[in-house]
């Protein structure tokens, strides 16, 4: 009878898992994982090779290199002398890694332009692992040579499965930030200069500027539409359910639940 008993309790439990109890768990359970928000975010290159080598496919999200250290190894093999950052530090990889490596690696240095590789979230060591690859169209080089570098970004113990993702994200930027494309942008803005001052005709080739205008405000609470009101369309949205990114040339605007959560 006492057996019966605690059969009845288990299957009672059971019931209220599957009917209340668990919603939470389950809610969680079907929510993007950092790994996933974080690949919506970098969008992760595609290469393949031809009779004249590596080729890329897909480009993926242009990312500049903010800090010295990070060591550039051929893309051939699957060797990589990974550089760690952790408490706003960015260490060099271990010597003896680099030292197998001298004769067929360079460091990548600040301002080269990068593809996200691979990305690998490591919960239980609380790390993130960022792989990327030269964008050698980008950097503008005679020689392409797609060297790979990999960097390793360590976190307190315990504290990334609560971390917010645009804290994960202001790490990764302070080693690897998105391209905002302002070489090409500015030279738009002059030359769009340029045929203003030439419209008109007359007065000395200047035009009386008007009042500069107020700058716009972003706040906290506000909503898509008030967003781009204030800031014309986003580059891009990175659409993750209750969350979004709204990507723009110099700043990212994250919403939650329709609202905006953080401006970066």
């Amino acid at each position: 009878m006492r057996l019966n008993m605690n059969v009845k309790s288990c299957l009672s439990a059971l019931a209220l898992c599957g009917g209340f109890l668990c919603a939470p768990l389950a809610a969680q359970e079907g929510a993007p994982s950092l790994q996933e928000q974080l690949k919506a975010q970098y969008k992760i290159v595609k290469t393949s090779a031809d009779a004249n080598g590596l080729v890329v496919v897909d480009p993926g999200t242009v990312l500049d290199v903010q800090k010295g250290g990070l060591l550039g190894v051929p893309p051939v093999g699957a060797i990589f002398c990974p550089a760690k950052f952790q408490d706003n530090d960015l260490k060099a990889p271990n010597g003896f890694c680099a030292a197998m490596v001298k004769q067929n690696s360079r460091y990548l240095q600040v301002g080269e332009k990068v593809y996200p590789l691979k990305i690998e979230v490591n919960l239980d060591k609380d790390k993130v692992s960022f792989q990327v690859i030269e964008c050698d169209s980008c950097n503008g080089v005679q020689q392409p040579s797609f060297y790979k570098s990999e960097v390793v970004f360590q976190f307190a113990k315990g504290a990334l499965r609560s971390m917010p993702v645009p804290q994960v994200e202001d790490a990764i930027g302070k080693v690897l930030s998105i391209d905002s494309g302002g070489d090409s942008d500015n030279s738009n803005t002059q030359g769009g200069q340029q045929d203003n001052n030439n419209q008109g005709g007359g007065g000395g080739g200047q035009q009386q500027q008007g009042p500069p205008q107020e700058p716009q405000q972003i706040e906290k609470g506000q909503t898509p539409d008030q967003v781009k009101a204030a800031l014309g369309n986003p580059d891009k949205i990175v659409n993750l359910g209750a969350k979004q990114i709204y990507v723009y040339k110099d700043l990212k605007v994250t919403f939650l639940n329709g609202k905006v959560a953080d401006v970066q």
